[in-house]
Protein backbone atom coordinates (compact mmCIF):
# COMPACT_ATOMS: atom_id res chain seq x y z
CA UNK A 1 0.00 0.00 0.00
CA UNK A 2 1.23 3.40 -1.04
CA UNK A 3 1.87 5.73 2.30
CA UNK A 4 0.90 8.79 2.20
CA UNK A 5 3.16 11.62 2.63
CA UNK A 6 3.14 14.07 5.72
CA UNK A 7 2.22 17.51 4.73
CA UNK A 8 6.33 18.68 5.67
CA UNK A 9 7.47 16.21 2.96
CA UNK A 10 4.68 17.12 0.69
CA UNK A 11 5.82 20.57 0.74
CA UNK A 12 9.49 19.48 0.30
CA UNK A 13 8.62 17.74 -3.04
CA UNK A 14 6.40 20.85 -4.11
CA UNK A 15 9.65 22.90 -3.54
CA UNK A 16 11.89 20.58 -5.77
CA UNK A 17 9.67 20.39 -8.56
CA UNK A 18 9.22 23.99 -8.33
CA UNK A 19 12.59 24.43 -8.67
CA UNK A 20 13.26 21.93 -11.53
CA UNK A 21 9.99 23.94 -13.27
CA UNK A 22 11.00 26.98 -12.87
CA UNK A 23 14.65 26.86 -13.50
CA UNK A 24 13.73 27.22 -17.26
CA UNK A 25 13.13 30.80 -17.03
CA UNK A 26 16.05 30.99 -15.08
CA UNK A 27 17.80 29.60 -17.81
CA UNK A 28 16.32 31.68 -20.75
CA UNK A 29 17.34 34.80 -19.04
CA UNK A 30 20.83 33.95 -18.12
CA UNK A 31 21.68 33.34 -21.59
CA UNK A 32 20.69 36.86 -22.47
CA UNK A 33 24.67 37.40 -20.79
CA UNK A 34 26.34 34.14 -21.75
CA UNK A 35 26.76 31.65 -24.26
CA UNK A 36 24.67 28.76 -23.81
CA UNK A 37 28.04 25.84 -23.73
CA UNK A 38 29.69 28.39 -21.77
CA UNK A 39 27.25 28.37 -19.72
CA UNK A 40 26.45 24.64 -19.54
CA UNK A 41 30.34 24.70 -18.66
CA UNK A 42 29.93 27.09 -15.69
CA UNK A 43 26.96 24.76 -14.18
CA UNK A 44 29.54 21.66 -14.19
CA UNK A 45 32.12 23.70 -12.48
CA UNK A 46 30.16 24.79 -9.68
CA UNK A 47 28.54 21.65 -9.47
CA UNK A 48 32.05 19.76 -8.96
CA UNK A 49 34.41 21.80 -7.49
CA UNK A 50 32.91 22.39 -4.17
CA UNK A 51 30.46 19.35 -3.78
CA UNK A 52 33.39 16.76 -4.45
CA UNK A 53 35.57 17.66 -1.11
CA UNK A 54 32.13 16.64 0.50
CA UNK A 55 31.06 13.55 -1.38
CA UNK A 56 33.83 10.73 -2.12
CA UNK A 57 34.26 9.42 -5.50
CA UNK A 58 31.32 6.79 -5.94
CA UNK A 59 32.51 2.52 -6.85
CA UNK A 60 31.83 2.62 -9.98
CA UNK A 61 33.73 2.85 -13.53
CA UNK A 62 35.11 5.39 -14.41
CA UNK A 63 34.49 4.82 -18.36
CA UNK A 64 30.58 4.75 -16.99
CA UNK A 65 30.99 7.95 -15.18
CA UNK A 66 32.49 9.49 -18.00
CA UNK A 67 29.70 8.47 -19.98
CA UNK A 68 27.07 9.28 -17.45
CA UNK A 69 29.09 12.71 -17.36
CA UNK A 70 29.30 13.67 -21.03
CA UNK A 71 25.75 12.29 -21.87
CA UNK A 72 24.14 14.85 -18.83
CA UNK A 73 26.32 18.05 -19.38
CA UNK A 74 26.95 17.84 -23.13
CA UNK A 75 23.99 15.89 -24.32
CA UNK A 76 21.00 16.90 -22.11
CA UNK A 77 22.10 20.35 -21.13
CA UNK A 78 24.30 21.12 -23.38
CA UNK A 79 21.71 20.80 -26.54
CA UNK A 80 18.70 21.89 -23.84
CA UNK A 81 20.19 25.57 -23.55
CA UNK A 82 21.61 25.74 -27.02
CA UNK A 83 17.74 25.32 -28.34
CA UNK A 84 16.42 27.84 -25.35
CA UNK A 85 18.94 30.12 -26.86
CA UNK A 86 16.08 31.61 -29.29
CA UNK A 87 14.62 28.38 -30.67
CA UNK A 88 12.17 27.39 -28.29
CA UNK A 89 10.31 28.82 -25.15
CA UNK A 90 11.35 27.79 -21.43
CA UNK A 91 7.79 26.33 -20.86
CA UNK A 92 7.63 24.13 -23.60
CA UNK A 93 11.06 23.03 -23.62
CA UNK A 94 9.82 21.54 -19.88
CA UNK A 95 7.40 19.83 -21.37
CA UNK A 96 9.20 18.54 -24.08
CA UNK A 97 12.24 17.69 -22.27
CA UNK A 98 9.89 15.22 -20.15
CA UNK A 99 9.82 12.90 -23.57
CA UNK A 100 13.09 11.25 -21.71
CA UNK A 101 10.72 9.29 -19.40
CA UNK A 102 10.05 7.40 -23.21
CA UNK A 103 13.53 7.48 -24.52
CA UNK A 104 14.29 5.80 -21.04
CA UNK A 105 11.48 2.80 -21.82
CA UNK A 106 12.71 2.42 -24.98
CA UNK A 107 16.30 2.01 -24.06
CA UNK A 108 15.74 -0.50 -21.29
CA UNK A 109 13.83 -2.60 -23.85
CA UNK A 110 16.38 -2.54 -26.27
CA UNK A 111 19.76 -2.90 -24.03
CA UNK A 112 18.23 -4.47 -21.02
CA UNK A 113 15.06 -6.73 -22.96
CA UNK A 114 12.39 -5.14 -20.60
CA UNK A 115 8.86 -6.05 -22.00
CA UNK A 116 6.99 -2.44 -23.25
CA UNK A 117 3.42 -2.91 -21.63
CA UNK A 118 0.30 -2.07 -23.85
CA UNK A 119 -0.28 1.16 -21.47
CA UNK A 120 3.10 2.26 -22.42
CA UNK A 121 2.76 2.21 -25.83
CA UNK A 122 -0.42 3.94 -25.69
CA UNK A 123 0.73 6.43 -23.28
CA UNK A 124 4.07 7.46 -26.23
CA UNK A 125 1.10 7.86 -28.86
CA UNK A 126 -0.65 10.45 -26.55
CA UNK A 127 2.99 12.36 -26.26
CA UNK A 128 4.10 11.54 -29.70
CA UNK A 129 0.32 13.39 -30.68
CA UNK A 130 1.46 16.55 -28.82
CA UNK A 131 5.24 17.06 -30.11
CA UNK A 132 3.65 16.15 -33.63
CA UNK A 133 1.39 19.36 -33.01
CA UNK A 134 3.41 21.50 -31.69
CA UNK A 135 5.75 20.76 -34.79
CA UNK A 136 2.68 21.23 -36.79
CA UNK A 137 2.15 25.25 -35.04
CA UNK A 138 5.62 26.05 -34.59
CA UNK A 139 6.14 29.66 -33.94
CA UNK A 140 8.62 32.58 -33.20
CA UNK A 141 9.16 31.51 -29.93
CA UNK A 142 9.40 27.57 -30.88
CA UNK A 143 10.88 26.37 -33.66
CA UNK A 144 11.01 22.55 -35.56
CA UNK A 145 15.40 23.22 -34.69
CA UNK A 146 14.81 23.77 -31.17
CA UNK A 147 11.82 21.09 -30.77
CA UNK A 148 14.28 18.37 -32.32
CA UNK A 149 17.78 20.06 -30.11
CA UNK A 150 15.19 19.28 -26.45
CA UNK A 151 14.18 15.94 -28.14
CA UNK A 152 17.91 15.01 -28.65
CA UNK A 153 18.70 16.15 -25.19
CA UNK A 154 16.19 14.17 -24.05
CA UNK A 155 17.53 11.24 -25.59
CA UNK A 156 20.51 11.76 -23.94
CA UNK A 157 19.25 12.05 -20.67
CA UNK A 158 17.30 8.71 -21.00
CA UNK A 159 21.17 7.61 -21.81
CA UNK A 160 22.45 8.85 -19.21
CA UNK A 161 19.56 7.33 -17.05
CA UNK A 162 20.54 3.67 -18.80
CA UNK A 163 24.25 4.35 -17.39
CA UNK A 164 23.39 4.98 -14.09
CA UNK A 165 21.31 1.92 -13.77
CA UNK A 166 24.41 -0.19 -15.44
CA UNK A 167 26.68 1.28 -13.41
CA UNK A 168 24.51 1.14 -9.98
CA UNK A 169 25.85 4.00 -7.92
CA UNK A 170 25.45 3.25 -4.18
CA UNK A 171 25.36 7.20 -3.42
CA UNK A 172 23.49 8.73 -6.36
CA UNK A 173 24.97 11.68 -5.46
CA UNK A 174 28.13 11.30 -5.48
CA UNK A 175 27.83 9.91 -9.19
CA UNK A 176 26.31 13.32 -9.65
CA UNK A 177 29.13 15.28 -8.86
CA UNK A 178 32.06 13.18 -9.79
CA UNK A 179 30.18 12.60 -12.86
CA UNK A 180 30.51 16.14 -14.00
CA UNK A 181 34.44 16.42 -14.13
CA UNK A 182 33.94 14.66 -17.10
CA UNK A 183 31.33 17.12 -18.46
CA UNK A 184 33.60 20.00 -17.74
CA UNK A 185 36.24 19.76 -20.82
CA UNK A 186 34.19 18.82 -23.38
CA UNK A 187 31.85 21.73 -22.62
CA UNK A 188 34.54 24.55 -22.44
CA UNK A 189 36.49 23.08 -25.84
CA UNK A 190 32.96 23.28 -27.46
CA UNK A 191 32.06 26.36 -26.09
CA UNK A 192 35.90 27.65 -27.55
CA UNK A 193 35.38 26.18 -30.68
CA UNK A 194 31.87 27.33 -31.24
CA UNK A 195 31.17 30.60 -28.77
CA UNK A 196 34.38 31.97 -29.92
CA UNK A 197 37.54 32.87 -27.36
CA UNK A 198 36.20 36.69 -27.85
CA UNK A 199 32.10 35.89 -27.17
CA UNK A 200 33.81 34.32 -23.93
CA UNK A 201 36.14 37.22 -22.85
CA UNK A 202 32.79 39.52 -23.25
CA UNK A 203 30.28 37.28 -21.61
CA UNK A 204 32.56 37.00 -18.11
CA UNK A 205 33.00 41.27 -19.38
CA UNK A 206 29.28 42.13 -19.11
CA UNK A 207 27.90 39.22 -16.86
CA UNK A 208 25.68 41.01 -14.05
CA UNK A 209 25.24 39.46 -10.38
CA UNK A 210 21.88 37.95 -11.62
CA UNK A 211 24.11 35.61 -14.16
CA UNK A 212 26.07 34.71 -11.46
CA UNK A 213 22.95 33.75 -8.82
CA UNK A 214 21.43 31.67 -12.35
CA UNK A 215 24.70 29.77 -12.87
CA UNK A 216 24.78 29.10 -8.90
CA UNK A 217 20.88 28.05 -9.16
CA UNK A 218 21.54 25.91 -11.78
CA UNK A 219 24.33 23.97 -9.44
CA UNK A 220 23.19 23.74 -6.26
CA UNK A 221 19.56 25.04 -5.88
CA UNK A 222 18.92 22.95 -9.60
CA UNK A 223 21.26 20.06 -8.89
CA UNK A 224 22.43 19.76 -5.21
CA UNK A 225 19.15 20.57 -3.35
CA UNK A 226 16.95 18.78 -5.91
CA UNK A 227 18.70 15.47 -5.96
CA UNK A 228 19.79 15.79 -2.49
CA UNK A 229 16.10 16.55 -1.21
CA UNK A 230 13.98 14.44 -3.88
CA UNK A 231 16.26 11.26 -2.90
CA UNK A 232 15.77 11.71 0.40
CA UNK A 233 12.30 11.60 0.00
CA UNK A 234 12.73 8.22 -2.04
CA UNK A 235 14.73 6.78 0.27
CA UNK A 236 11.48 7.54 3.06
CA UNK A 237 8.55 6.66 0.51
CA UNK A 238 7.71 4.21 -2.24
CA UNK A 239 8.74 5.34 -5.23
CA UNK A 240 4.97 5.30 -6.13
CA UNK A 241 4.42 7.87 -3.89
CA UNK A 242 6.86 10.66 -5.03
CA UNK A 243 7.27 9.77 -8.97
CA UNK A 244 4.18 11.47 -9.57
CA UNK A 245 5.61 14.50 -8.48
CA UNK A 246 7.29 14.99 -11.40
CA UNK A 247 4.34 15.74 -13.16
CA UNK A 248 4.58 18.85 -12.06
CA UNK A 249 7.58 19.91 -13.78
CA UNK A 250 6.00 21.23 -16.51
CA UNK A 251 3.13 22.81 -14.86
CA UNK A 252 5.49 25.34 -12.58
CA UNK A 253 7.80 25.55 -16.45
CA UNK A 254 5.06 26.49 -18.27
CA UNK A 255 3.34 28.63 -15.44
CA UNK A 256 6.77 30.56 -14.72
CA UNK A 257 7.28 31.28 -18.87
CA UNK A 258 3.50 32.79 -19.01
CA UNK A 259 3.83 34.75 -15.54
CA UNK A 260 7.36 35.98 -16.01
CA UNK A 261 8.23 36.15 -19.55
CA UNK A 262 5.01 36.53 -21.33
CA UNK A 263 4.98 33.08 -23.30
CA UNK A 264 1.66 33.04 -24.99
CA UNK A 265 -1.05 30.00 -24.45
CA UNK A 266 -3.19 29.55 -27.69
CA UNK A 267 -5.25 27.33 -27.53
CA UNK A 268 -2.96 24.59 -29.79
CA UNK A 269 -0.22 24.88 -27.49
CA UNK A 270 -2.30 24.15 -24.50
CA UNK A 271 -3.71 21.01 -26.69
CA UNK A 272 -0.05 19.84 -27.47
CA UNK A 273 0.89 20.12 -23.29
CA UNK A 274 -2.22 18.49 -22.67
CA UNK A 275 -1.49 15.51 -25.15
CA UNK A 276 2.33 15.15 -23.51
CA UNK A 277 0.89 15.49 -19.91
CA UNK A 278 -1.28 12.91 -20.32
CA UNK A 279 0.41 10.50 -21.78
CA UNK A 280 3.21 10.86 -18.72
CA UNK A 281 0.04 10.62 -16.59
CA UNK A 282 -0.81 7.37 -18.00
CA UNK A 283 2.55 5.79 -17.95
CA UNK A 284 3.55 6.65 -15.01
CA UNK A 285 -0.02 6.64 -12.40
CA UNK A 286 -1.53 3.73 -14.58
CA UNK A 287 0.06 0.49 -12.31
CA UNK A 288 -1.50 2.46 -9.47
CA UNK A 289 -4.74 2.76 -10.85
CA UNK A 290 -4.66 -0.96 -12.09
CA UNK A 291 -3.65 -1.89 -8.89
CA UNK A 292 -6.50 0.13 -7.23
CA UNK A 293 -9.83 -1.82 -9.28
CA UNK A 294 -7.97 -5.18 -8.93
CA UNK A 295 -7.76 -4.44 -4.81
CA UNK A 296 -11.88 -3.27 -5.30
Amino acid sequence: MTSPLSLRHFFLALAVVAVWGTNFVVIKVALGDLPPLLFAALRFILVFLPAAVVFPRPSVFLGNLALYGILIGVGQFGLLYIAMNGLISPGIASLVIQSQVFFTIGLAAWLAGERIRIHQYLALLLATGGVALLIYHTDGTTTVGGLGLVLCAALSWAGANMAAKIGRPDNMMAYVVWSSAFAIPPLLLLSLAFDGPEAIRLAFGQMSMFSWLAVAWQAWGNTLFGYVAWGWLLARYPTTTIAPMALLVPIFGIGASTLLLGESLPSWKLAAASFVMVGLALNLLWPRLRAWLQSR
